[in-house]
């Protein structure tokens, strides 16, 4: 009898916590949808069970405001309908703060076509161990324009914890991405300034991309510095098919056909296979079918950052690890700087470089290593020699180009 009771007992507080649960997930939603412009929506500290996707569309002006990192927490690990945990769309001004969200299926806070979006002391995380089955984003704002990412914390994207694509107005500082297979990345954006982040763990620390066939068809004038970029040595883990899938284990900074990039004062730190990389579109060996989009990077600035890795030879996982040892040769001796040495032929001048306005400069680096590995004529000619490189690209008007 006494067992019966027992049972008994755990199924009515269960049900009691589930009504619970569904009354505050209610709240959150209705708070959501009925909110004045202006309004604060404030979320109690618990751990709360969220059964379908949160929206909020057209706002103006709103915060969200947890009681804090891992005090308020959103866990979506059960969730039964929608793919995103937080999805924001068509508002102004909009705040999130002071919580974490977890486990949806797809991205875990996405924000689209929003003017004026910040995330502050916001945690966004898949938990157990990083698997392809994990969403794709983190912190995922998408055709935004003013963005800023501060003191967040995003763990276990299949695709880029902190994501910013076709955007334009950008900040993300003081934040943490780790065990992601991009940790952070700015895709086709515009006036991105990326500073005092930490990387590290993830595949490839800090990537900043232009890829064809998106709305926002070119990005640049991006700055990232003064970050801790280091041992981002974890396997890459998304899905077949997707572009950061192709992106080697032991990556620090990637920089993919883009232009108006300056990297500098970083500690770049036992990234296996590459420091920075600057490769055109075509390493990726993808068909090109957009008409309007530029491959190549031009305009690349490298200085004054701090490189260091343990003497040895790369991972043999992926594309590049094949190349670095079979084709390149590199043994333990493997460059911090490579560059895929792909040009536009309508922008070399005489010297058979680029002129002054596109140059790709790399000077003044700690422990500085550099190979142009010569892609574009099957890595036959591959130059160890970074002299050529010693130069200032032009990038006046950088900040005044909108960038704040």
């Amino acid at each position: 009898m006494r067992k019966l009771f027992l049972v008994i007992f755990v199924l009515v507080c269960h049900a009691e916590y589930l009504t619970a649960q569904a009354a505050i997930e209610k709240k959150i939603q209705t708070d959501f949808i009925l909110s004045d412009d202006g309004s604060v929506v404030d979320i109690e500290e618990g751990n709360f069970t969220i059964s379908k996707s949160l929206s909020i569309d057209g706002k103006k002006n709103i915060t969200i405001r947890g009681k804090g990192i891992d005090k308020t927490i959103l866990s979506f690990k059960n969730q039964q309908s929608g793919a995103e945990g937080i999805k924001i769309t068509n508002c102004e001004n909009i705040i999130l703060e002071d919580l974490t969200v977890q486990d949806s299926k797809g991205d875990l806070i996405k924000a689209m076509h929003v003017k004026g979006i910040t995330f502050r002391r916001v945690k966004a995380e898949w938990t157990g161990k990083p698997t392809k089955s994990n969403g794709g984003y983190a912190l995922y704002p998408v055709q935004c324009e003013g963005v800023e990412i501060d003191s967040c914390i995003a763990i276990g994207a299949s695709d880029a914890g902190i994501y910013v694509g076709q955007s334009k107005y950008i900040v993300v500082k003081n934040s943490t991405a780790y065990h992601n297979v991009a940790g952070i990345e700015i895709e086709n954006s515009l006036y991105a300034e990326v500073y005092n982040n930490t990387a590290t763990e993830n595949t490839g620390g800090i990537l900043v991309f232009d890829l064809p066939d998106l709305v926002q068809k070119q990005g640049g004038f991006v700055k990232v510095h003064h970050n801790s970029i280091k041992e981002n040595n974890f396997a890459n883990f998304a899905p077949k098919g997707n572009i950061v899938a192709k992106v080697p284990k032991g990556t620090g900074v990637l920089i993919l056909a883009t232009n108006h990039v300056d990297i500098y004062e970083n500690d770049i730190i036992n990234n296996t296979t590459m420091g920075i990389g600057i490769i055109s579109y075509f390493m990726t060996e993808n068909e090109i079918k957009d008409t309007l989009y530029n491959p190549y990077p031009t305009a690349i600035s490298i200085h004054e950052n701090i490189f260091e890795r343990k003497h040895a030879k790369v991972p043999m996982e992926g594309r590049f690890g094949q190349l670095y040892r079979f084709k390149l040769k590199f043994g333990k001796d493997v460059p911090f700087i490579v560059y895929d040495g792909i040009l536009n032929p309508s922008l070399v001048d005489s010297s058979g470089l680029y002129g002054s306005a596109n140059r790709i400069c790399i000077r003044n680096n700690k422990d500085q290593s550099f190979a142009n590995i010569d892609a574009a004529h099957d890595f036959k000619n591959v130059s160890r020699d970074a002299s050529k490189y010693d130069c200032i690209v032009e990038i006046s008007n950088w900040l005044n180009n909108g960038h704040k």
